[in-house]
């Protein structure tokens, strides 16, 4: 427990300031929007190349954890979608289906890392890594089509594709594994700047979604908010354990892919949601009630996963 308090904490902290700054005097309003931009098209695809391109994965055979890993998330996208005429049917509008999709499916991968550091050592950090790479583009592509189809704008196959292959999430991450599987370095003065950029990004991200918390709604979350939750922390690791248990995963290896689909949503989904015409308010709320309760829920889900993972 105090493993997981003490990688949460922080982020906690600096969601908190970012409430405050927004809250206070102190800064601009105008200078809102252009940092939720500048870091989605910039601080952003700088972290998710700079991780993928200097990943170690040598000795890793990563085909049952692909398979276990991908297909989890693809079933949890195909459930989600298949609900959408019931959710209709309550009243949930295309926009909030967006962010229910967006924080049942993403994942907060530096919550994973500190975590997986702390119990598993570099083993942990490789692992986790390695599951970062076999789902971070799957799981934009599901993400931006999603919100390309039921956010409001064009719905046009030519649309479709042009966003897809335009996103600078997507861009980034193909980049990233390219120049990881070929070798190719950048000039290291660029690389240096590229991993300054990338270090900024979370404690930016972090801050701008506090600025864009609506606290009582996380106090008294709504419905949409509560099955986001259900879906992200409980139902996730039950799909992800189950299937790569059922593939032969054991061990560390096991452990490291519960806790990365039992750690709260990615935060720069809320971003991805205030540039692409979701319900970026539910997704503020949905991370931060996760965020909350992974505390408790991570625990669970490692304590029943390592009675797998020793069978």
């Amino acid at each position: 427990m105090t493993v997981i308090f003490e990688s949460i904490l922080p982020i906690f902290l600096l969601v908190l300031l970012g409430v405050w700054l927004r809250r206070s005097k102190l800064i601009d309003q105008g200078l809102w929007m252009g940092l939720e931009q500048f870091g989605y098209y910039l601080l952003f695809p700088a972290l998710l190349f700079s991780t993928l391109a200097e990943a170690d994965f040598t000795g890793m055979k990563a085909d049952a954890t692909a398979i276990a890993t991908i297909g989890s998330v693809t079933a949890m996208s195909t459930a989600l979608l298949l609900s959408w005429p019931l959710l209709r049917g309550r009243q949930i509008s295309g926009a909030a289906f967006t962010s229910i999709f967006q924080t049942a499916t993403r994942w907060n991968a530096f919550i994973a890392l500190a975590v997986a550091q702390k119990l598993y050592g570099a083993i942990g950090l490789s692992l986790t890594a390695l599951v970062m790479t076999l789902i971070i583009i799957p799981i934009n592509f599901y993400n931006v089509a999603v919100l390309v189809w039921f956010g409001g704008g064009g719905r046009g196959l030519g649309f479709f594709f042009l966003k897809i292959i335009t996103n600078p999430l997507i861009i980034s991450s193909a980049l990233g594994i390219l120049f990881n599987i070929t070798g190719i370095e950048l000039y290291a003065p660029v690389m240096t700047a590229i991993d300054m950029l990338a270090t900024a990004s979370l404690s930016l991200g972090l801050i701008m979604v506090g600025a864009g918390l609506k606290i009582a709604d996380a106090l008294r979350p709504s419905s949409a908010a509560i099955l986001a939750v259900t879906l992200k922390l409980i139902v996730m690791p039950a799909f992800m354990v189950g299937a790569s248990a059922l593939l032969g995963i054991r061990g560390d290896a096991l452990l490291v892919i519960a806790l990365g689909a039992a750690v709260p949503t990615a935060m720069n989904g809320y971003l991805l949601a205030k540039q692409m015409g979701g319900d970026a308010e539910l997704y503020a709320a949905v991370a931060t009630v996760q965020t909350a309760l992974s505390f408790f829920t991570i625990p669970l889900v490692l304590s029943a996963t390592g009675y797998v993972a020793a069978g």
